[in-house]
């Protein structure tokens, strides 16, 4: 068995690895590089594989950095399946429909420059329908599930807590009568934040592909940096500014609608200052994005399943409004009056974003916001490390606004977590991977783990190839054992019981809306979900049944 690492191994953006067996070949992510025009190169050329002899792909997440070249990989002859979590499946529908239609709208630009100069013609990465056209070959599953891929090679998706849907994956790989387990951490979130659930932590692997973006850095508190937020906010407001903050569409800008709710309706003593300051989520991706959460809250942490039980929406409140068309967008750089704009791309590298940095960085009565990781080369790199005038849209801009960096809001874990997580292996796995990492990240951070485990990383530069020595250790039994032991058997227990709490409460709220005028389509929604749990539930006792005889 070999690994090859093909992207993420000298950044963070670019993640691809593939493993390869006697029989099968299979994918771990297959994403954009991104970071300037050198690392925007690196998409165009070819792979290091025949895309054609993939038999498989398993998705993390829907970041564009590891989905973002999966329309690519199709058009170049992979034929196989995709496999990811169905709230990735659902994300990755608008993150590969946007990206698709920046290629075109990249390559229209740069093709007018090129006529007017006589030079050729270039073709965008990929389109909208190319897009379109990859989601046919994914395959949604729900975390937890143990799929099959073929007699040889079983996943487990694990809630990785990084954003919706966001995958850490184990991959059971059989060689003869013996089993290597192999542990795909994708990008690996914090503990304790909200919406989303805690990273799993995972016993046992021989091997671990592991990520490191903020491997040699700690976060400050996120409660500290909430506070921070909305201090700035206020004093912005008070002067007169506009709070500009770009957010990646998916995770941040969620999580940053969540915190302004909760502010809005806690926070009296600023009532004055917040009755007339509405929050604008300014990008149809994000606004997209944001449907999309409402629609998987079974991925949600239990404080968040709770307060949607209890029939509240902690992604909606009074003064946000959410802008879809490119003339509402404009708008909001002719109004005067302050206001917080949220706004993609999170690293200014495309999109609406660049537009209000343009509107807002000469003013010194504005601030940006930087809420999330900025890669090298980006402009959200350069304004975060000081710079004091950029170009946009060929115009020298001069940075007058007040720059802050809340890295607390970051949706990646920092060094101590990424340690924590590491440090949940019982045992130190054969080989642990180092990749999706500055060079400077991963070295750090493998000298950390050497101090605090005594394990031994290997730190991945550049594109390289592993062999992978057999496991002498699981039969096949003994490894389906262990995908499925008693702490297996206990969490099934408890989501029995969690569900059967939460449906009570659900029942109580049905009989009162059924009771109450109910539009047709609100009925028939609720109808098709209840003939949905109709049929989980009668499986679910045909199942238990069935093992018990």
């Amino acid at each position: 068995m070999r690994i090859q690492f093909c992207g993420a191994s000298t950044g963070v953006t670019g993640s691809c690895h593939l493993i390869t067996t006697e029989h099968h070949k299979i994918l771990l992510d297959c994403g954009q590089f991104q970071g300037g025009k050198a690392m925007d190169a690196m998409n165009y050329e070819p792979f290091p594989f025949d895309p054609a002899e993939i038999d498989y792909m398993v998705l993390s997440h829907a970041h564009i950095d590891h989905c973002g070249r999966i329309p690519l990989l199709i058009k170049r002859g992979f034929k196989g399946d995709i496999y990811c979590t169905d709230a990735t499946a659902d994300l990755l529908e608008v993150m590969l429909k946007d990206s698709g239609y920046i290629h075109e709208k990249e390559a229209e630009w740069k093709n007018r420059k090129n006529e007017r100069a006589g030079r050729p013609l270039v073709e965008p990465l990929y389109t909208c329908n190319d897009a379109v056209e990859s989601l046919k070959f994914v395959k949604p599953v729900l975390y937890d599930q143990l799929i099959e891929l073929n007699p040889e090679m079983k996943i487990v998706f694990n809630d990785a807590g990084h954003i919706l849907g966001s995958a850490i994956t184990e991959l059971w790989v059989t060689e003869g009568e013996s089993v290597s387990k192999i542990v795909f951490s994708g990008d690996l979130g914090v503990m304790d934040r909200p919406i989303l659930r805690d990273p799993t932590i995972i016993k046992k692997a021989d091997y671990v592909i592991m990520e490191t973006t903020y491997g040699n850095r700690l976060h400050p508190q996120n409660s500290m940096d909430v506070k921070s937020l909305m201090e700035i906010v206020i004093k912005t407001a008070r002067r007169g500014g506009t709070v500009v903050i770009p957010s990646f569409a998916v995770g941040r800008t969620q999580e940053l609608i969540y915190e302004f709710n909760r502010f809005y309706e806690n926070n009296r003593q600023y009532q004055k200052d917040l009755e007339e300051l509405m929050v604008y989520v300014d990008s149809p991706m994000a606004t997209t994005a944001t449907e999309v959460f409402k629609r998987n809250a079974q991925v949600f942490d239990d404080e968040m399943k709770e307060i949607i039980t209890n029939g509240d929406n902690p992604l909606d409140f009074k003064n946000l409004r959410f802008t879809r068309s490119t003339e509402d967008s404009i708008a909001l750089n002719h109004n005067d009056r302050p206001k917080v704009i949220i706004s993609a791309s999170g690293m200014c590298e495309a999109g609406r974003i660049r537009h209000h940095l343009k509107h807002n960085l000469w003013n010194p009565k504005a601030s940006v916001i930087f809420v999330g990781y900025q890669a090298e080369g980006t402009l959200g790199r350069l304004l975060v490390e000081g710079a004091k005038e950029v170009t946009l849209f060929g115009e020298e801009i001069q940075v007058n606004a007040e720059i802050y960096n809340l890295e607390g809001f970051s949706g990646h874990a920092d060094r101590d977590g990424l340690l924590m997580w590491l440090g949940g292996f019982q045992k130190e796995p054969k080989h642990i991977f180092l990749v999706h990492g500055e060079p400077e990240a991963k070295e750090d951070f493998a000298q950390t783990v050497e101090q605090k485990l005594g394990y031994h990383p290997i730190v991945v530069q550049g594109n390289s190839e592993f062999v992978l020595e057999k496991d002498e250790i699981l039969n096949k039994r003994e490894a389906m054992q262990e995908a499925m032991d008693s702490e297996a058997l206990e969490s099934v227990k408890k989501n029995i019981a969690d569900i059967h709490r939460r449906l009570e409460g659900i029942l109580y709220n049905t009989h009162l809306a059924v009771d109450s005028k109910l539009s047709p389509e609100k009925l028939a929604k609720i109808n098709n979900i209840v003939l949905e749990l109709e049929k989980d539930s009668v499986n679910l006792g045909a199942a238990v049944t069935e093992e018990n005889r």
